[in-house]
């Protein structure tokens, strides 16, 4: 057992919550118009990897260098896009090529769960890299999944707050790559310094809403579109083996499975790390032609949650109006969520759109299949609620 701060656990760190993602993309404008003016992710920074590179580092295999970060939260970043020339920057540089998900990270409680974390991976998978990245702030250690995804265990994302300013190049400084002291200075220990040398905040890159006039109203504020994103999650990955990647999500970073269902012969495993019904889910590759999802992608789907009902219909309705496919996909292939649609990016990424999950009860078991709502078409008006509807965690900060 390990001490986590006053509390054992079987490994040395505790995942909280599922972080940010990165999707690599043919067309980095047409990521940015659909996450940004569709979905509503603001743009924090923007990267040119080649003014980043030092002279003697080649940069022609990059067919597009930018790499924007954005976020719908005061996270510095929910999400990277990256063209797939410069992706493995970012990830595993030896992944299939149907990884065309760069990362998915997990955040833990502190930086020491983050350094303990890389000791206790060492031998049990390949770790890429550890460090502190820029922008972002947050220091984390990346590793593979038996089927060459890259995840990311991190702390300390840097907040965009209401000035909307990242932090400047000048900070780029205490970015570190590889192994770092220990202990280190808080985020504003570090702020002051930048402050007696004559660095502002103000200097960084100021945060960009996407999207056209706020004349939506959202829960009594007008925003650009009819709905809010609140959370992210769950993210699905296709593997080969379920068998193994089963076993390294459980045995190793400490999830649990809550539900496998057998659809059309094929087992699909779904995980949590906390209460919710699951945070991540594992379908068998050899169901991805069933289920009618692209062909050049090992992803399933990211999850994208919305503030309520209401929001759910309206984003479907509003984003079909914008131009966005949806398709069908099983019910039976969503426990734990009633009512959900999945919207495709310009690439063919599923993105699930829902606005309700089922959680676990203390002993950690999940209601029965008997007892959980059934999905009517067309969609209701209105739904009776459940003992656990709008029960999670609020978002945190202003809509907009």
């Amino acid at each position: 057992m390990y001490n986590i701060e006053g509390v054992e656990f079987p490994r040395p760190f505790r995942i909280r919550r599922l972080g940010h993602f990165g999707f690599n993309l043919n067309s980095i404008d047409d990521g940015i118009d659909f996450y940004g003016r569709l979905l509503g992710f603001d743009m924090t920074d923007m990267v040119e990897l080649k003014k980043l590179a030092p002279p003697d580092v080649p940069t022609d295999f990059m067919v597009d260098d930018r790499v924007p970060f954005m976020t719908f939260n005061s996270d510095h970043h929910a999400m990277i896009i990256a063209h797939p020339s410069v992706g493995p920057i970012i990830g595993n540089p030896e992944n299939h090529p149907e990884v065309t998900m760069s990362h998915f990270t997990w955040q833990v409680g502190s930086l020491e769960e983050v350094v303990n974390a890389r000791e206790y991976l060492v031998g049990k998978t390949s770790i890429h890299r550890t460090g502190r990245d820029m922008p972002g702030s947050n220091w984390h250690t990346y590793f593979s999944t038996p089927e060459g995804q890259t995840c990311e265990l991190y702390y300390g994302m840097e907040q965009v707050g209401i000035n909307g300013h990242s932090k400047p190049l000048p900070y780029y400084e205490r970015r570190f790559d590889g192994e770092f002291p220990m202990p280190q200075i808080s985020d504003f220990t570090e702020r002051d310094k930048m402050e007696a040398q004559g660095v502002s905040m103000e200097d960084g890159f100021k945060r960009k809403e996407l999207g056209d006039d706020r004349h939506h109203n959202v829960g009594g504020v007008m925003l650009c579109r009819p709905f809010k994103i609140t959370s992210l999650g769950p993210v699905g990955v296709f593997v080969e083996d379920m068998a193994a990647s089963v076993a390294f999500y459980t045995d190793i970073l400490g999830f649990k499975v809550t539900e496998t269902v057998n659809y059309g012969g094929h087992d699909f495993t779904f995980l949590r790390h906390g209460n919710e019904h699951h945070s991540l889910k594992l379908y068998p590759l050899a169901a991805r032609e069933m289920l009618g999802l692209s062909s050049h992608s090992r992803t399933v789907s990211m999850g994208m949650r919305v503030g309520s009902y209401k929001q759910l219909k309206d984003a479907v309705e509003w984003l079909k109006g914008e131009g966005v496919t949806f398709i069908e996909q099983p019910t039976e292939l969503n426990p734990g969520i009633d009512y959900t649609a999945f919207g495709l990016d310009p690439d063919g990424h599923a993105i699930q759109l829902y606005y309700y999950m089922e959680s676990v009860d203390w002993e950690g078991k999940r209601r029965p299949v008997e007892y959980r709502r059934k999905v009517e078409n067309p969609w209701p008006d209105a739904l009776p609620a459940l003992e656990d509807t709008y029960a999670d965690q609020t978002f945190m900060g202003p809509l907009g």
